[in-house]
Order: structure tokens, then C-alpha cells, then sequence
């Protein structure tokens, strides 16, 4: 069963590490029209607001992580990740909510990723 895992960065421009606890989803969303990467991924916590972006460089993502263009085949508009590791730079998440459904498939209660994206 193939998983999907994203890093979220940026964190100390928001509330630094202290919104993250293992296990808790979180909303991300993409933001095509952001002005600094049109493959931003934002990442927001209910009552808090924004609270970092996926990774979307080699330098700043985890490895074995996909960064915010590599995801961005997979997953809808909105979707959701959960914690699972944490860093003191870097919170490690799954996504968890929000996969297209071209790519999933479930069976016995187990949700699998079937293709892989095809970036062009």
C-alpha cells in the first residue's frame, strides 16, 4: 500500500511548532495565485488560521517526503493531512482526506494509491 507524505515548513513565520501534536489533521489548501510559488500549499488549523505551507524544495522538505508540486497531481483543492512526526523544523504529516479518486482504491477498509501521477 503506497502512502503519501508531505513536510510542512515555514512554521516560524506563523506560531512556530507549538499548534502541532501528533496525530491531529490538519486543512491544507492550494493556492495557485500565490504570488511567490503557484504550487504553494497552504496549511491551516481550525480558530488558528495559517500555520505553515507544504515544502516545495529539496532544501526544505523531508526526504522520502513529496513536496507541494508532487503532490499536487494526487489531491483535490482542499484536502487533509495528519501529524506524524515532528522535527524542531519540520512536521512530517500523511495525507489523509482530499485524494482524487482516479487515484485511490479501497478495499477491506484499506485506502490505496494505485497510480502514480503523471506530470507533464
Amino acid at each position: 500500500m503506497k502512502k503519501l507524505y508531505v513536510t510542512i515548513t515555514g512554521t516560524k513565520y506563523y506560531y512556530g511548532m507549538t499548534p502541532f501534536k501528533i496525530g491531529k489533521k490538519l486543512t491544507c489548501k492550494k493556492e495557485p495565485s500565490n504570488p511567490h510559488d503557484n504550487e504553494a500549499i497552504k496549511v491551516t488549523m481550525k480558530n488558528i488560521g495559517t500555520i505553515g505551507y507544504i515544502a516545495n524544495s529539496p532544501y526544505t522538505k523531508a526526504t522520502g517526503t513529496l513536496g507541494a508540486g508532487g503532490i499536487n497531481c494526487y489531491v483535490k483543492k482542499k484536502f487533509k493531512v495528519k501529524v506524524m512526526f515532528i522535527t524542531s523544523t519540520k512536521v512530517i504529516c500523511e495525507v489523509v482526506g482530499g485524494i482524487k479518486d482516479k487515484y485511490l482504491h479501497t478495499a477491506d477498509d484499506k485506502t490505496e494509491i494505485t497510480e502514480n501521477c503523471e506530470e507533464f
